[in-house]
This record gives C-alpha cells, structure tokens and sequence, in this order.
C-alpha cells in the first residue's frame, strides 16, 4: 500500500473528476491518499477514513500582484512530504501541477518521493502548446518519472510534439464506476423513451465544448420530432446559450442545471447524450452516459473513437456538421429498435472502462516508479 498526493483542480471537468473518482478507488483499495487542491472537489463529498483533503493556501503579499498559486502548492506538498512521508505525488495536469511538485521536491534535501503526472487534454494539447508555456510544460513532463495519458491520441501529440520518450509514457484511460451509473430496467427505458425524450449535454460550458452547436442540433430536431434538452454543467458560454434560448424561442424545452455533484439520475432520463466538442482527449462525459445505456452523436475528434465506435454505440460527425448531427439524433429518437440496440452496446462498451479494471493500472504505474 502507498500513501499519495493527488494534485488536482477541484472544478467542474473531466480531470477533477478523473482525480477525484481516483482518489476515491485507491482509498478503498488500502492506499493512504492526500488530496491536494485550492478547494474541496466536487465529488470528494463522501466520508473516507483513508482520504485526507488539504487545501493549498493563499498567501497574500503587498508585491504580490496575483496569488502565486504554483508555489503555494509547491510548498503544500514539499510539507505534507516532511510529515505524511508521501511516497508517490500524482499530479494532474502538466500545468501548474507538474511543476508544483518538480519545485516541491527540488525544494527538499534530498529526493523522498516519485512523480507521476497525468495528462487530460488541454495542458498539453492547448495551454502547453502557447510558445509562452512550451518549454515549462516540457520541463514538467520531462521532471516526471512517468507520464500517463488518457487516450492514444493524446499520447501521440506528448510523443511527437513535446520529444518525450515513448517508454516514459503509459495510456490508461479514464474509468467510470460502472456500478453506480446504471441505466434503468430496458423495459422501462423503452417506456421512458416512448414517452419522454430527451437529449442531455454535460460539460465546462467552454468554447471548445461548442454548446451552442448543441442547440443549433437541438433546434433542428424539435421541429420535427416533439423532445426536450437537459443541459448540465457551467461556464463562461453559459450565458450566450440561454441568450441564445430566449432569442429562438427554446427556453421551454431547455433545461439548464447548472452543476450537479451526481448525474447519474439525469443521464439515466437520457434518450441522447449530445457531444460536439471541437477538441476532446477523451470523452469522459460520454462514457458516463453510455454507463447509463445512453447512445451518444459525437464529433471524432482527439481520443473520442478510441470510446465510440461510429454505428455501433452512437455515431461520430465532423466539427460543426450540425446537419448530419441533427439527422442522426432525430433517427436515434423515432427507430426504437436501433435505440434498443445502441443503448445495449453503450453500456456494454462502458464496462470496458469500469474503474475496477483501470484503476489496477495505476497501481502498476506506482509500483514502476517505486522500485
């Protein structure tokens, strides 16, 4: 058994979640697990007497123009190094957590713990990409003993852009707890999609997650077959969204939630799940409602065909072909027996990625960097 730092954000997004959800799986399994960020995450609301939370603390100072958020955590965990003796700090994200803990254990007399650094998307796909941020985002890579990536593709773009090794670089994908996000008796599920279709979205609401091609989609499917559209999540597009609602007429049928810790209940509801990203390293939100037995209409992009096979669990389109989007969820909600036959292999597919079998893969990866 190790005893780990998880270094994550604690927002609303595929990494927190990943990191959270993880966390959760190791403590569980006996590992002694510090989660580190500069707020609770949302889904570290239950009770684990092998979890403890530390929030990285602001210092504020005259000089100071903006809290130096890097080297606050840097020094949270080069302390939490010094009493809690942590043997392994997971950091996710190559920015700023990776360089958090190469300057945490720089910092200290001598090397007392590994670094392993997981890679979401963006860190390295976006951000880390900037010229303003390339050469520290590959220092951070290049600090870690191993890296991991969440899909194959994202791999690729740390192999070939960034000049890592391909032996520092192990894929493991993101994971769902395939027992917990369960879709409802399939006759029920029939009924429900008889009855009460729906289309749910769920995102960070940032302008790569392309939300208002969700309702272009959406607007275009009403008018032909009679549904309704759940949007969860929030984010700097938020407002142009509900702009855009007001100003066509859509707010009645769409339904904003804002944040929800569990979203189980609204993706089981869930006769679609809409997914028209300009970019994703994974697709964490559709895997969570093909869990639930929820066929998705995705764009395949990034590492989106690694989870969805394009006929098979849903179909996958090009950015911004809102037409052949819309086409495909109108067929998903009027051909019953090629709902019935999409939602089966979505969950099936799902259970390929149950956490019980991807979270062993972490614990290989500790044991690689701890020998």
């Amino acid at each position: 058994m190790y005893r780990i730092g998880i270094l994550c954000f604690p927002t609303y997004g595929g990494s927190g979640v990943v990191a959270t959800e993880l966390a959760r799986s190791l403590a569980e399994r006996g590992h002694e697990v510090h989660v580190i960020s500069y707020a609770p995450p949302v889904r570290l609301q239950r009770y684990s007497p092998h979890i403890v939370f530390h929030e990285v603390p602001v210092f504020e100072y005259p000089l100071f123009e903006s809290p130096l958020y890097t080297i606050h955590a840097a020094a949270t965990i080069a302390n939490l190094v010094q009493y809690a003796d942590l043997q392994v700090v997971h950091a996710h994200y190559a920015l700023p957590h990776g360089i958090s803990a190469f300057l945490a254990r720089a910092s200290l007399d001598a090397p007392r713990f590994a670094i392993v650094t997981t890679l979401h998307g963006t860190d390295v796909t976006l951000v880390g990409q900037h010229p303003s941020f390339f050469p520290i985002t590959r220092l951070a890579l290049l600090q870690s003993d191993r890296l991991s990536c969440v899909s194959r593709f994202l791999e690729g773009v740390v192999r070939d852009r960034f000049r890592v090794p391909p032996e520092r670089v192990t894929v493991i994908p993101n994971f769902v707890d395939t027992s917990v996000l369960v879709p409802k008796p399939l006759e029920e599920r029939r009924r429900q999609w008889q009855t009460d279709k729906c289309i749910v979205h769920v995102s960070n609401f940032r302008p790569v997650k392309r939300v208002l091609d969700v309702l272009r989609v959406f607007e275009r499917v009403r008018t032909r077959v009679p549904c309704e559209l759940v949007l969860i999540g929030d984010g700097p597009d938020r407002i142009l969204a509900e702009q855009y609602c007001v100003e066509r007429g859509l707010y009645r049928s769409v339904h904003f939630l804002g944040k929800q810790e569990d979203v189980g209940p609204p993706l089981q509801g869930a006769s679609v799940f809409l997914l028209p990203s300009e970019l994703e390293s994974f697709g964490l939100a559709a895997l969570e409602a093909m869990s639930c037995g929820v066929p998705v209409v995705a764009t395949a992009v990034g590492g989106v065909p690694e989870v969805i096979e394009d006929g098979v669990q849903g179909f996958l389109h090009a950015v911004g072909d809102i037409e052949g989007m819309a086409a495909h969820v109108e067929q998903l909600l009027t051909d019953e027996d090629l709902w019935v036959r999409m939602s089966e292999a979505a969950r099936r597919r799902a259970l390929d990625f149950d956490r019980e079998r991807v979270v062993p893969q972490y614990e290989i990866l500790y044991d690689t960097v701890m020998r």
